[in-house]
């Protein structure tokens, strides 16, 4: 199928390494421009790998998305770099895991800023040039968590929840511009993160990662975590004019994990 995607002009967040690495690389696999941004140095190994395996030249820029300036930025560096924006991919690291108990004020404006208020002020600083594409798309990248607590994250658990919100109340609001605003649900996907989470789990149970993994697994219908490329696909899927009817949709890819009916 052809996604219609080459020449399209895209922006992922949170790109050095896992979903966000994983998912700009299949866009540069579409043809698309793509711009990629992160707070590591280590961005700009992920675009030469990217650009490597692809042969699509790909823009890294070094971004914290907590700071509105450094928003501002990127926005402005793509769209002098290639002249419009047409897909954003607003992603972020995961706040750090616990329980209510020990987690402290701090903890949760620190996660605020870097998993919602990093979505609100890259939609409101991309929007002037979504609104100037013939095929615009957002896409949030969320967690399974929303639909299904997970042990130990209450952070992720919470906010990720008003970001499922801030998508919804956006796929309304910005249909009549014809920008579609989708997310995607991330079950348990084997990324550096997970691997921090099965850290964190194996410290607190006591458990081997391998027994960890294998509790994990135990719980999918699948039987096994899944990989990013197989995120990565469905992203960019949902982005593409392939899926140009797809709005407002909250799209949990995690191998059936969960097993509500909504």
């Amino acid at each position: 199928m052809d996604l219609h995607l080459s020449g399209k002009v895209v922006l992922v967040t949170a790109a050095s390494k896992g979903l966000g690495k994983a998912t700009a690389r299949q866009f540069a696999r579409e043809g698309a421009k793509v711009v990629i941004c992160a707070r590591s140095e280590i961005i700009e190994k992920a675009a030469a790998e990217i650009e490597t395996e692809t042969g699509t030249p790909v823009l890294a820029l070094r971004v914290d998305v907590t700071q509105p300036a450094d928003i501002e930025r990127v926005i402005n560096a793509t769209v002098e770099k290639f002249g419009g924006l047409d897909i954003l991919v607003t992603n972020a690291g995961g706040p750090p895991p616990g329980t209510f108990d020990d987690t402290d004020l701090t903890a949760w404006e620190n996660a605020v800023n870097l998993n919602l208020l990093s979505a609100v002020q890259l939609v409101k600083s991309a929007l002037p040039y979504l609104r100037q594409s013939i095929a615009p798309a957002i896409l949030t990248i969320t967690s399974s968590s929303t639909k299904q607590p997970v042990k130990n994250l209450v952070l992720s658990n919470s906010i990720r929840l008003a970001v499922i919100g801030l998508t919804k109340t956006l796929s309304q609001e910005l249909g009549s511009d014809q920008i579609r605003v989708n997310s995607i649900l991330p079950g348990w996907t084997y990324t550096e993160r997970v691997d921090e989470l099965l850290n964190a789990r194996t410290a607190k149970s006591g458990k081997t990662k391998a027994e960890e993994i294998t509790s994990i697994n135990a719980g999918v219908p699948l039987g096994r975590m899944g990989t990013p490329e197989e995120f990565a696909n469905v992203a960019v899927f949902l982005c593409s004019p392939a899926a140009s009817y797809v709005n407002g949709v909250m799209l949990q890819v995690d191998g059936g994990m969960n097993a509500g009916t909504f």
